[in-house]
Formats: structure tokens, sequence, C-alpha cells
């Protein structure tokens, strides 16, 4: 693929001998590879060897447990195998791309935890050359990585490279002729290796800049390299005039498998309103048109795509690339399932056939050599990606065939970029989701009748994801377990709950009564946290979350005060505030929502008795809990009516930065001497603010048993998050704006299937 390691069809001189497989030792080779995949039981082996077209369907036959089973023995030989290429290579950064894909499917925890420890070797820095695509590839799979775990690390050395790109860009001309042409995507493969970065990047971060170079670049590469006529990639410009062997002209195989891999790559991140993506979509049903005429009678597609006789050699990288590509068309409802269809399974049969007993993947066309003579045995790294980013989409396709699942579109209608936003949608039972533009299982939550899972949105994107009844898949990813609530009876009853971002406690019983604390409050607290890891059982263990060992610290001091959001009842001079805790309920305890309730007793709220039942629920990367708390009367006491509710945060002393806007206040603390600032909000819709006895209090009115909804936050100067208090401001603005403006949810019921890119669903 590099640009000093050409495909060599310039090498016309005398064809060397075609190498010819028997019938009988490719049909064996299928239905061994079949039935150690699991496909198929071994009494039917001798039946199938004698029978050419049951070892055909027998391939054709493999199940998505069966498939997925081949993918990891490939891909546990490629990690038995390493490749000796430097980990920041392109050639490993495109068995990365086909590492994830496995990791978005496979129940196996190894695949991703792989490519999490790659990128630490390399400490997230992309290759040595700056502007070379072939060394920001790597990139692809930080990016990924990042919209798993969002931790900063793993793309700040990327984001830092492409600003600077952004603000020195490399312009010129794309002839290969031309001194630093290399720094532009001159050559087809880049567009592969570069684009999906960019817009990887921009899917992780919302900057439109990364997309709009994206986009931007790969018309200027296109329509320099891309033959109108042919509907076909030149590899380069050397190539525009020269000719093969019967007078065609040269396009090589592996590198327009890596224009369709590309395109497939930045489809699945561009936004479906983009207004390039029509175009985008325009180019690949046209190649994938002309490509469909080009698959040879054994499925594979050959190293020259217009002169096949001249290199009879098998070829499973760009066959790879090829049926990752009509697959991901066919699953999308770009390509004509009934006319694509055949052509996924027969490629997919032919790569089974390359794929050794003990995983290696063979017949891979080595970098820079001669594709008309290497070893049959040879493999490389990246033919491995290829072929586990087919598989991925293989998988889904029979996945699709088996169980028919109902269709959740999400519509983010406002002009925020919303990351990791929580969807709630009809669709209860054991289930799991898929997300319909990239086949990867996401992370969900049960919740009764109900499923969550999160979902990153551009602008105006709507988004579509399968539900799929668990038992139809042979595996699902493993989840991160991202929010936590739990009793603490041996902390003195507290009550404590937590996300990857931030961490709360409130009080209970014992200590009202304990002789050291004597502590009455139903004030809220806050753990800082600098840390993704859920961190609450870890320091309740240890005893000392008080020292900053690394994952943050608990400096924040509530007392007899509000602390961050805490409640009480306003009568328009006095704050009326309960006393601890009396009973909870954990009602959901992860892995993305923690739901809790807390019974605070009657108070004595100015003359009248009130209860309250709250309900907290806190999200997966979220610094925000949701609280919903009603308010009654005790037996015997009367009707309490409508109560002011003052929701508080404590005011320290020293210079501190509050802040408020349409339904929030931000509080920014004064230093806590080498602790760096807390933070706090409050969310309340139509709030009106007051400054009241040591309080900031947003005040909004709660009818009788009826829900009072609000949110509180917390964050930390020292997390990875929050540097300064504009950053914190920022954050809490846009989460009030996020509150304000839902995302709509629609759900389409299996039997009733619509492919991406669909109209919307009525």
């Amino acid at each position: 693929m590099s640009v000093v390691s050409l495909p060599h069809f310039q090498l016309q001189g005398s064809a060397m001998t075609s190498i010819h497989f028997p019938k009988q030792p490719l049909i064996a080779a299928a239905v061994c590879a079949a039935m150690l995949a699991g496909a198929m039981p071994g009494a039917a082996l001798a039946a199938t060897l004698a029978d050419p077209v049951s070892a055909s369907a027998a391939a054709r036959a493999l199940t998505p447990a069966a498939t997925l089973n081949l993918m990891q023995r490939v891909a546990d030989w490629q990690l038995a195998h390493p490749s000796t290429h430097p980990e920041d290579d392109w050639t490993q950064a495109v068995g990365d791309a086909g590492f994830m894909a496995l990791a978005g499917v496979s129940g196996e925890r190894r695949y991703r935890d792989a490519m999490a420890a790659m990128g630490e070797r390399n400490q997230w820095k992309l290759g040595p050359s700056m502007y070379h695509a072939d060394d920001y590839v790597v990139g692809q799979t930080y990016a990924e990585l990042y919209l798993l775990t969002r931790e900063p690390k793993m793309i700040a050395p990327m984001r830092a490279q492409f600003d600077y790109m952004l603000d020195h860009p490399r312009e010129g001309g794309l002839n290969f002729s031309i001194p630093g042409v290399q720094h532009r995507w001159s050559w087809c493969d880049a567009l592969f290796m570069g684009p999906p970065a960019w817009a990887r990047l921009y899917a992780a971060t919302g900057d439109e800049r990364y997309l709009n170079l994206a986009v931007e670049h790969w018309w200027r590469t296109s329509d320099y390299l891309y033959d109108k006529e042919e509907h076909l990639y030149y590899r380069d410009s050397r190539y525009f005039g020269q000719r093969e062997a019967n007078g065609k002209k040269v396009f090589w195989g592996r590198g327009n498998g890596w224009v369709m891999g590309g395109l497939v790559r930045m489809l699945q991140y561009l936004p479906a309103h983009h207004p390039s993506r029509e175009r985008f979509v325009r180019q690949f049903t046209e190649m994938a048109g002309k490509l469909l005429t080009l698959q040879q009678a054994d499925g594979t597609w050959r190293a020259s795509l217009l002169d096949p006789a001249s290199y009879p050699l098998l070829e499973t990288s760009g066959t790879g690339l090829y049926t990752y590509a009509l697959a991901f068309g066919v699953n999308q409802g770009l390509l004509d399932r009934a006319t694509y269809g055949p052509a996924v399974r027969k490629a997919w049969d032919a790569l089974v056939v390359n794929v050794n007993a003990d995983g290696k993947l063979t017949h891979v066309q080595p970098i820079g050599q001669d594709p008309k003579s290497f070893d049959p045995q040879s493999t490389e790294v990246y033919g491995v990606g290829a072929f586990l980013m087919a598989g991925s989409e293989l998988y889904r396709m029979q996945l699709l065939d088996a169980a028919q699942p109902q269709v959740v579109q999400v519509t983010n209608g406002s002009a925020l970029h919303r990351a990791d936003e929580s969807v709630e949608a009809d669709a209860g039972g054991d289930v799991a989701v898929m997300d319909a533009a990239t086949s990867r299982i996401v992370p969900s939550q049960g919740l009764g009748k109900r499923v969550l899972f999160q979902a990153t949105l551009a602008p105006g994107e709507t988004r579509r994801y399968l539900v799929l009844p668990r038992g139809a898949l042979p595996a699902v990813p493993p989840v991160d377990a991202k929010a936590h609530a739990r009793f603490v009876p041996e902390r003195l009853d507290d009550f404590a709950w937590e996300s990857d971002r931030t961490a709360h406690r409130v009080y209970g019983p014992a200590i009202a009564t304990d002789p050291k604390e004597m502590l009455t409050s139903s004030g809220v607290d806050v753990w800082s946290k600098r840390t993704r890891k859920l961190v609450l059982d870890n320091w309740y263990g240890s005893g000392d979350y008080h020292t900053d060992k690394g994952d943050g610290l608990d400096f924040y001091k509530v007392g007899k005060a509000r602390g961050c959001g805490g409640l009480g009842v306003f009568d328009g001079k006095q704050l009326y505030t309960s006393a601890n805790f009396t009973r909870y309920k954990v009602l959901a305890d992860g892995p993305l929502r923690a739901v809790f309730e807390l019974t605070y007793d009657g108070w004595d709220a100015a003359g009248r008795k009130v209860n309250e039942l709250r309900r907290v629920s806190i999200d997966a990367g979220s610094n925000f809990s949701r609280v919903e708390s009603r308010f009654g009367n005790p037996v015997g006491h009367g009707a309490i009516g409508t109560l002011d509710i003052g929701v508080g945060i404590v005011q320290r002393e020293g210079e501190g930065r509050y802040r408020q806007g349409a339904g929030w206040m931000s509080y920014w603390e004064p230093p806590h001497g080498g602790d760096g600032h807390a933070a706090c909000a409050v969310v309340l819709p139509d709030a009106r603010f007051v400054n009241n006895g040591g309080h900031y209090l947003a005040l909004g009115a709660a009818a009788q048993n009826q829900p009072f909804v609000y949110y509180m936050g917390a964050g930390w100067s020292k997390s990875p998050d929050f540097p300064t208090a504009e950053a914190w401001e920022r954050h809490v603005q846009d989460f009030a704006a996020r509150v304000a403006s839902p995302v709509k949810v629609t759900v389409q019921g299996a039997g009733q299937f619509v492919v991406f890119p669909a109209k919307t669903v009525k």
C-alpha cells in the first residue's frame, strides 16, 4: 500500500505459469473450514466432499455463531503471531480496524483490550510523518476507543496534530511526480487511510472542521483519480496511460478495495442529512455495480480488475475489502439484497477457503510484490483486518436473515453535538442493540419493558438502531459499568452513587446518632473524580478517600448545608430542610444507569408537615443526576397545597464564580488549597434565582404528590474535562439546552424493517 511499494502492474513481461488449484482440495478446504467454524457436523463430511454443490452450500450456510467463531480464530492467530511492522504503521492500523469491528460483535473482551494496549504502547501518538495518510490511519482506532470510553488521552495527540494540519495545510497538485505529493491524498489507498480518521475525530468531538476537510479532500482526489467511465480508481497518476496485456486500463484490485472500504468508513459517520452524502452514496453504488461484474467464478477479485487472466493468484486482502463494502451496502439498503447478497456470500466462501485450520489467513498479496507471483501461504495483518471487517458485515446479514429487528430512530432536532445521549425505547425483554450504521452492538441496559442505550448525534442528525432478541445473537460484547448506586451501612448508613464522571453521597440514620458525628443533614456531598473508573466501592473499602491517590478524593464540605443540589421548602425568607433519609430502595444499578429512591420523613416547613419521596438517577457519561421528588403530607396533617422548592448550592468563603442563565445556575468554588476547584450546577427549567442564607437557590413550584424534577451536577478542575470555570459553564449551558430540547425517539416494530438510510419512520 505504501507509496514506495507499488502494485507492479507495469511488469508486463513473460507471464508466469498460472496456478490452478484442483477442485476437490478446494471443496475439502471449504468443508473443513465450515466444520471448524461450527457450521457443519462431521457426519456430513463424506457426503459433502462427494457433492460440489453441497460443499459450496456448506460454506454459504455458515450461521452467525460460526461466522463469529471463524473471525475469532483468525484474530487469535494474528494475536499469537504479531506482525513485525511498527505498531503505528498503516499495515497494523488496518488490522486494528478489523479488530475493532470484531470487538463490536464479540463476547470476548481480549480484542478491545489488545487495541487499548496498543494505544498505550504508542502513547496514543500517530505515525512519524505528520501529513502522510498512512501515518494517521491508526487514529481511526484511537477515536473508536475514545467513543467507547471517553478517555481524553486517547485522542489528545491526534487532535493536536490535526489542528496543526488545519492551520498549516500542505496544498498542491496530485501528480505523483511532484515533490511532497505524498503529503496529500494523491494515491487511491489514501482514501481508506485518511478521510475516515478525520470523520471519526469529528464524531468524537463534534468539531465540523475535521469532517469538512475529509469531505473536501476526498472529492479533490476523486476528481483526479476516479475514472467516470469505468467507475474505478487509478492507483495514482502514473497509471493514467498504462495498459494491461489485454489492452485494458490498469486498475489495481486492492487499491480499489481501499477506496470501497474508505467509502464504507466515511458513510458510517457522515450524517444522513449532510449535503455530500448523496454524492458519496452515488460513487459507492457506481463502483459496486462495476465490481459486481468483475467478481471471478471462484468468488474473488484479482489483483488486476480488468485483466484477471494475467493475474491468476487468489488475493484475499482486496477480496476482503470488497466483501466488506458490498455486505455493508446490502445491510444499509444501498445495494439490492437479491442482486448483491449472493455475491457477498460467494466472496465469503472464497475467503473461508483461504483460512487454514489454525486460523491463518492466506493468499494475501505482500506489500510491493509482483501480484503475479507471491507465496500462496503469505499473510499480512492488513489482510486480517479486511477479513474481520468483512466478517462483521456478513455476521449482521446473517443475524437479519434469522430475526427481524425493531428499528429505533433517534433524531437530534437541535444545533447541539450530543455525546452519549441516553435513549430509552419501548423494546422490552432480553434484547441487544446494534448501531445500524456501524453494525456494532452498543452497550445497553434493560429497564423493564424498555431498553436504555446511548447515542452520539451531530446537530440535526438522525441515527438508527436495530433491537434484536438477545437469543438471536451468539454473543454480546461485555458492557463497561459506568453507573453505580448502593447503600453503605459500613459508613454510617451513607447512600452513595456515581457515574464515570462524578460521585455523590447523602447521609442516612446512623450518622445522626453516632457520638462522633451527630450530623443531621439532607445536603448532597460531592466526591471529585479524575478517572473514568467507578471508585465508590474501592474508596469505601480503603477507608481513605480524603487523599488523592490518582483517581480523585473527597474534599467537599457539606455539613448541614445544601451542598450541591440539596433542597428545602422556601417561604420567601427561610429554607426549611429535612433530616437524614430514613429508607432507601435501589431500582437499577448500572451498567449505564443507576436509579434509587430515598424517603425523607415529615419535617416542619413553615407550619406544614412535609414528606418527600426522592428518585435519583445518574447515567453513564454524565456529570448530572436527575432528581424527581414528590412531596406529600403525613397522615392526619391535611393537604400541603403547592410548595415553593429551593434547590441549593452552598457558597464558600473566598473568590468563587457564580453564573446563571435560562433554567440553570453554576458555581465555580474558590480553590481548596492544592485540591483545585470544585464545581456545582443546578438545572431547573423556568427557575427563579435568589441568594439566601449562604446558598444560591433555584426556585420552582411543586404540587402535592406531583413530580418536581431538576438536575444537579458536579465537576472538578483536576478532572480531564473542566480545566477552567468557562469550560464548566459551557458544559452546564450545553446540558441545560439538551434538557430543554430532548431527542425524538420512534420505534418501528419487528417485521416492518427499514434499512438505513430510510425516510423517517412514521
